[in-house]
């Protein structure tokens, strides 16, 4: 196996015109301090077009092997001058929940130049604020983390873009004004707002949303239909399941195969008997889904099975 170059080797390599080499970028995982303060001292210098291509691979990389860990380097590129590249490494972020994250991570929804970042945060702060409905963070930052959030949804004059994720993202929190929010949105909303509603609706885990969501299993919108399908299987509530199976035959593929998913998220007794049904389906990608979907049923009730 070759041994790691010098990082400053590795860097002139980065910032050349040259094709990227996916085993020179894994050299800058888990870097040193000093490494790093090299990086950081030479990344500004790097054309910006080459810093956007070595996020987005650092990215990929990541998504393709969970022990290269860059997000020393992704911190450093979310201050970055670019937006691509701050939008890119916030995505880089995202298996990281370090509450160090939270203040600028809000700061950029807040107050970032560009609508990519501010999308991107609001995304990322998503995670955030799941942690805070189920006590995983101290008690400070939620309310904080919801009060951003709704301030953002709450301003008409922010891309729409903006607002459905911070919609999608605040969704979390069990509090009356985020319901107010997730109503207001699929009552008077443009289309895409009410699609980010019924998608906050599953989000929100509350039963309440329930008729809404079967309600518009009938909607002639196939993303619609899609979103209401899969929030179904976010709350969890076997009553769906009837539902579900009639839009196993949904003459979109997208909205039955979210059908198989859903009921995988759901099970009881109905669900397990239509998803076995399923497996002698003469539609391999139906096989498939019935398949995995009776994979997660059995992840969720016996962790360790590893056959049905």
């Amino acid at each position: 196996m070759e041994a790691p170059h010098p990082i400053e080797e590795t860097i002139a390599g980065l910032a050349s015109e040259g094709a990227l080499v996916n085993a020179r970028l894994a050299e800058l995982a888990s870097l040193s301090r000093d490494d790093l303060r090299v990086l950081r001292a030479a990344w500004p210098g790097i054309a910006a077009e080459r810093r956007r291509q070595i996020i987005q691979r650092l990215v990929e990389l990541t998504e393709d092997n969970f022990e290269l860990n860059f997000d020393d380097i992704f911190r450093l590129a979310i201050k970055d001058t670019d937006p691509a590249v701050r939008a890119r490494a916030i995505e880089g972020l995202w298996e990281n929940e370090a509450p160090s994250l939270i203040d600028p991570l809000v700061g950029m929804l807040e107050n970032d130049d560009s609508t990519e970042v501010q999308g991107a945060a609001a995304t990322a702060l998503g995670k955030y604020a799941l942690l805070a409905e189920h006590g995983k963070l101290r008690p400070q930052y939620g309310p904080r983390l919801m009060a951003s959030l709704l301030k953002v949804f709450s301003d008409r004059s922010r891309p729409e873009d903006v607002r459905r994720r911070t919609l999608e993202a605040v969704a979390p929190f069990s509090d009356p004004a985020v319901k107010d929010a997730i109503g207001e949105a699929f009552r008077n909303g443009t289309p895409r707002l009410r699609v980010s509603a019924l998608f906050a609706m599953g989000r929100s885990c509350d039963l309440d949303w329930l008729p809404i969501l079967l309600h518009e299993l009938d909607s002639k919108d196939a993303e619609v239909r899609y979103e209401a399908v899969s929030a179904l299987g976010e709350l969890g509530e076997p009553e769906a399941v009837a539902s579900l199976i009639r839009l196993s035959a949904d003459p979109d593929t997208e909205v039955r195969l979210a059908s198989f998913q859903a009921m995988g998220k759901i099970g009881g007794p109905k669900a397990k008997e239509f998803l076995r049904y399923s497996l002698g389906s003469k539609d391999p990608a139906i096989r498939d889904a019935a398949r995995h979907a009776l994979d997660e049923l059995r992840a969720t009730e016996d962790p360790l099975s590893l056959q049905l």
